[in-house]
């Protein structure tokens, strides 16, 4: 039986907000870029949790993400919004821009807001939880340069384009955070942390190829094949051309700059009341749920699971007995606490 090394999330949280603050953000926005990463943590997520806190550090050295942004306001209706985030930190940008689209849902009905040259945003589910935690529905969506080929292609064309999509039940909010790649890029890194391969069918290898071998993996394969692709397209066209900033023409031609990390998104908020009742609405979320559970079982199917169901039952387990953290994961902590005098709170083990 193998043990496991694992980390009170208060205490990895704490830690990751000082280091944030060494690092010279200031102290709120410190602790949002904590929560985030910790979050993803708790939920299971641990390709989008505080094992980017190395390429972080590595983007934030090269100044590539923003410590101090002028975060900006460039258009605005009574319903829509284009903020610029100066290559901000992403948690930053993105929890503020969908308070005000949550603001203006309120106001109109709706609220749809367009993130430019932001940077890495975590775990998109962040987000569109933010708006069913206030009773509404929450979208989040980001689109970068190439990381993923096209159906058919064995070469980066399209970004894997993340999209979470939540609403607010009865009982707990129904949350969909998904990826346009078979496997999200963390999952790699991921991976290469926990010494293990990956799975055939993930990504290619940058000759095109397929591979297991994390460290070889560059190119990511979409899921169910034209349809993935197809979508992170129109993400693109959703995102990069509607601030007039396309990411993926600029970085297919190869002009000077294209391989320099940002990120262009969504962030929407509608008002569930202006449609229909908001309490009738959790009430059938729920129902719906309870008759998807009432299905016959698959053969060497155990349950039938919804949409963030199994995130939140790790929430549940983590917050309790603690985050697992592989051997990469900690080696990563264990150098940013030497560099910035942050003292690491203690691991303890557990039998997996």
């Amino acid at each position: 039986m193998m043990t496991e090394l694992r980390m009170s999330w208060e205490k990895l949280q704490s830690f990751m907000r000082d280091v944030f603050v060494r690092v010279g953000l200031p102290a709120d926005e410190a602790q949002i870029e904590a929560e985030v990463l910790v979050w993803a943590n708790l939920r299971g997520v641990d390709s989008h949790g505080v094992l980017r806190i190395e390429w972080y550090l590595e983007l934030i050295d090269k100044g590539i993400m923003n410590l101090r942004p002028n975060i900006r306001v460039e258009r605005e209706t009574p319903a829509t919004i284009i903020i610029d985030a100066d290559h901000a930190l992403g948690p930053v940008v993105t929890a503020k821009a969908m308070r005000l689209v949550i603001e203006k849902a309120r106001n109109v009905g709706i609220g749809w807001g367009l993130i430019r040259n932001t940077t890495h945003q975590g775990a998109m589910g962040y987000y569109p939880l933010m708006a069913a935690e206030e009773g509404l529905a929450g979208i989040a969506i980001v689109n970068g340069p190439p990381s993923m080929a096209p159906f058919g292609s064995a070469a980066l064309g399209v970004h894997n384009t993340p999209i979470a999509i939540c609403v607010p039940g009865r009982s707990r909010p129904l949350l969909l955070d998904i990826a346009m790649s078979v496997a999200a890029g963390g999952k790699l890194r991921l991976a290469k942390d926990r010494g293990s391969p990956i799975p055939l069918g993930w990504a290619l290898d940058k000759n095109g190829k397929p591979t297991t071998d994390p460290y070889l993996a560059s190119i990511l394969l979409p899921i169910a094949g034209p349809k993935g692709s197809g979508l992170a397209l129109m993400f693109e066209c959703l995102t990069g051309l509607m601030v007039g900033d396309p990411l993926l023409e600029p970085s297919l031609k190869k002009e000077p700059g294209a391989d320099v990390h940002r990120q262009h998104g969504i962030v929407a908020a509608i008002d569930i009341g202006a449609f229909t009742d908001v309490e009738r609405y959790r009430d059938h979320v729920d129902g719906i749920v309870a008759e998807i559970k009432k299905l016959p079982l698959a053969e060497g199917t155990e349950e039938i699971l919804v949409a963030g169901e199994l995130e939140d039952r790790t929430r549940d387990e983590r917050s309790r007995y603690g985050i697992p953290l592989p051997a990469g994961t900690l080696q990563k902590l264990e150098i940013a606490a030497d560099r910035f005098g942050v003292p690491l709170p203690d691991c303890f083990s557990v039998k997996e």
